[in-house]
């Protein structure tokens, strides 16, 4: 392996880090956590908001660095689309573009529910209880998504990366 390639596969499996574990760490640890806080329900989104926006401002970077490192990995076979039916290595590689893009249309439509403008009805208190339960629910469902759908990626990777 050359010190060129290395280094890309370096970055990539740095921004991989970056964006599962940091995924992680917001669904397995603070979502439960902040549950057990006195925040009242709004406040406990808010806070969810805040580390979410926080959060994207390293994980976009990083998911769009793992798919520019992604694509530059699999170049050779991307070069000879045949490839990607005729080789195990080729199939796994289509699965894991599809779930990659099925990644981005979830975290999309994630990023998309949680807008200012809903942000701030919040926070102004012009929701009610049931309209924030909606909200917090389809919130964690997508969070739940997008966090399976990472740790399935990075299961092909590993597939990819043992020529399986």
């Amino acid at each position: 392996m050359s010190m060129e390639q290395a280094i890309i596969t370096w970055i990539h499996l740095v921004s991989a880090a970056v964006w599962v574990g940091g995924s992680l760490f917001i669904g397995a640890v603070l979502a439960p956590l902040l549950k057990k806080t006195s925040m009242s329900l709004e406040e406990r989104i808010q806070m969810m908001v805040q580390v979410g926006r926080r959060f994207n401002k390293i994980a976009v970077p990083s998911l769009v660095i793992l798919i520019i490192t992604g694509l530059y990995n699999s170049q050779q076979v991307l070069t000879n689309p045949e490839n990607l039916l005729a080789t195990s290595y080729g199939s796994f590689l289509l699965v894991k573009i599809l779930l990659v893009i099925a990644l981005i249309i979830a975290f999309i439509i994630h990023v998309r529910i949680i807008r200012k403008d809903v942000e701030e009805k919040i926070i102004s208190k012009k929701m009610t209880e049931g309209q924030i339960q909606k909200l917090r629910k389809k919130i964690i469902i997508l969070g739940e998504i997008i966090v399976i759908i990472s740790v399935v990626v990075l299961f092909f990777a590993a597939l990819l990366d043992a020529g399986v």
